[in-house]
């Protein structure tokens, strides 16, 4: 448990490997110098989306004990590493925990100043606690997932970002870490009900209000937004490549308006919705003129909110992202690099995903369990 370097190095955190959002979750922390210990299943039949393990980048960065949990054996070993533990995350259904014996009582008992952190969908109450589901799911439910589209036509399934990644495992570490403040100045842990459909319900508050003071209360892709304004909005360039826009201040569209070579004074006035179709089909007129490589030309140094949509391929080496070292070989993959950035306690490369079971018994011996329990536990067909 020594070596690790970032802002969070010397907690310890038991991570109980389930899909998505919670290793996410344990990615990051372990990226901000925490040690974490990932007790997998014996296989991953149940998780979906298998690949090889160097490309399932949310495991880098913490080794892998793979334990029979149906086994009473297994339970005690993970029991047995509660003493050395600040914090658990699980993303199971609420109950499964409990029914292997490692629910949050079974686990204060051991340590009282333990976090439990929970992350789930639908939280562990309520009439959806029990109910598969995933992200299109949770924001569905919040009334997000209407906002998102174009007008007339369905919603758009925006990745699994928002409540799986934003909604769910950055909202479980925000409320992990203020509960392990807690628990340093008061030594008492607690559970902390990290859902996905309640982060998504408050990642949407600015826009609640928005739409409380009448300002974003159109039907889905009329807004601001949405794509409903001009001035926020994507445009296809004369190479087939798109350009995003997102002059929304007057200042940035006079800027913006210029670089096109419009008159800003006889240009349509966008600030009335009304005229939001001719400008539209005015500016989608001039910028498929010219190619997207030729538009950031122009706009180079100009303070109009404009940016190129890169591919996946060619984020990596944009200059910015290569200034600010956004993508780092880990394992030879390139990948994205730990953020947030630190002033005084840097963050190391992370080591590269392990195959399940790999680097767990010496994780077990750092951990504090003895060579004979280890190897009863291997014996026994129990530890993987």
């Amino acid at each position: 448990m020594t070596g690790t370097k970032g802002p969070l190095a010397g907690i310890n955190i038991i991570e109980m490997v389930g899909i998505g959002p919670a290793p996410f979750a344990c990615m990051i922390l372990a990226d901000l110098g925490a040690t974490v210990i990932r007790i997998d299943r014996l296989s991953d039949a149940e998780l979906g989306m298998e690949r090889p393990a160097q490309f399932d980048f949310a495991a880098r960065g913490r080794p892998s004990v793979a334990l029979d949990l149906k086994q009473p054996e297994a339970v005690k070993c993970v029991l047995a590493l509660l003493g050395k533990a600040d914090a658990l995350i699980e993303g199971y259904r609420p109950g499964v925990m409990e029914r292997l014996g490692l629910g949050p009582a079974s686990c204060r008992a051991i340590n009282p100043a333990l976090v439990y952190a929970r992350l789930t969908g639908w939280g562990q109450n309520g009439p959806l606690a029990q109910a598969a589901g995933h992200d299109l799911n949770y924001l569905a439910l919040t009334g997000v997932l209407d906002m998102i589209g174009r007008e007339g036509a369905a919603p758009v399934p925006p990745l699994n970002l928002v409540a799986d990644y934003a909604g769910g495992s950055l909202m479980c570490i925000i409320g992990l870490l203020s509960a392990l403040l807690h628990a340093r100045q008061t030594g008492e842990g607690q559970v902390v009900d990290a859902a996905m459909v309640d982060g998504v319900s408050l990642l949407a508050t600015a826009m609640s209000g928005l739409r409380s003071a009448g300002m974003h209360d159109g039907p889905r892709g009329t807004n601001i937004l949405d794509g409903g304004a001009p001035f926020y909005d994507v445009y296809q360039c004369s190479d087939g490549k798109y350009l995003s826009v997102a002059p929304i201040e007057a200042k940035f569209r006079v800027h913006f308006l210029s670089g096109l070579g419009f008159n800003v004074s006889t240009f349509p006035d966008w600030s009335d919705s009304a005229n939001w179709p001719e400008a539209r089909s005015l500016i989608g007129s001039r910028l498929a003129e010219h190619s997207r490589d030729h538009w950031c030309e122009v706009f180079d140094g100009v303070d109009a909110c404009v940016a190129p949509v890169l591919t996946p391929q060619e984020a990596p080496d944009h200059p910015h992202n290569l200034a600010r070292g956004n993508y780092i070989d880990i394992g030879g993959l390139r990948q994205p690099a730990p953020a947030p950035r630190f002033e005084k306690t840097p963050t190391a490369v992370p080591a590269p995903p392990q195959e399940r079971g790999v680097g767990g018994s010496d994780a077990l011996r750092d951990w504090g369990l003895g060579e004979g329990q280890i190897k009863a536990l291997a014996d026994a067909g129990i530890l993987g």
